[in-house]
């Protein structure tokens, strides 16, 4: 790669940086490609130059949240150790972006009124690999017997559906923190599964 295509990755990625970090704290319709320019002194017609429009931005926030999720799990997955143990940190990282990330994260809710219809293909279709690393973790402890489900998919779906839920109540200067949070959830999940 290039020495000017590097330079042009970099700025992207803070350009995306500051702008989830703007959407986390006004969310999507608060957010303006004037304020992402200002906060890195940029002109707003500079932004244009990486990304097309805000939906574009938007997107690309997302994406990269989400792939980083992703990857995240496949590598929680990757090192292996006791199904339990595995799930376990799974949920926390989970839980600790849609807390951490509550707004880009929360995007993939309802995909479909923020993307058109071929970042809506592409945001799919990373939602349904990322629901597949869960898929594979209660396969496994199904396999050697400390998982029981019937109906996998739909423990799976429960199970993250209980997790996305914590960003319309959570607050962090609530009555519980984000680890007694997190151990909770990872409690009351692992008896929906045992």
């Amino acid at each position: 790669m290039k020495l000017s295509e590097r330079k042009v990755l970099r700025k992207k990625e803070q350009i995306l940086l500051s702008a989830i970090n703007i959407i986390n704290q006004k969310g999507y319709s608060g957010t303006t490609m004037e304020e992402v320019a200002s906060e890195l002194l940029m002109t707003k017609g500079s932004l244009y130059y990486y990304f097309k429009n805000k939906s574009d931005l938007m997107y690309q926030c997302h994406n990269f949240v989400l792939s980083q999720a992703t990857k995240d799990l496949e590598s929680i997955l990757e090192d292996g150790g006791p199904v339990k143990d595995v799930l376990k940190k799974m949920i926390e990282t989970h839980i600790t972006y849609a807390i951490d990330e509550k707004e880009t994260f929360n995007l993939i809710m309802e995909p479909k009124r923020f993307f058109n219809e071929e970042q809506l293909e592409l945001v799919l279709k990373l939602r349904n690999h990322y629901e597949g690393l869960f898929d594979e973790i209660i396969q496994r402890g199904i396999e050697v017997d400390e998982f029981h489900a019937e109906e996998p998919k739909i423990a799976r779906m429960i199970i993250l559906g209980a997790m996305n839920w914590v960003q319309q109540w959570y607050r962090p200067e609530g009555r519980l923190s984000k680890e007694d949070l997190i151990t909770l959830y990872s409690d009351y999940i692992l008896k929906i599964l045992e």
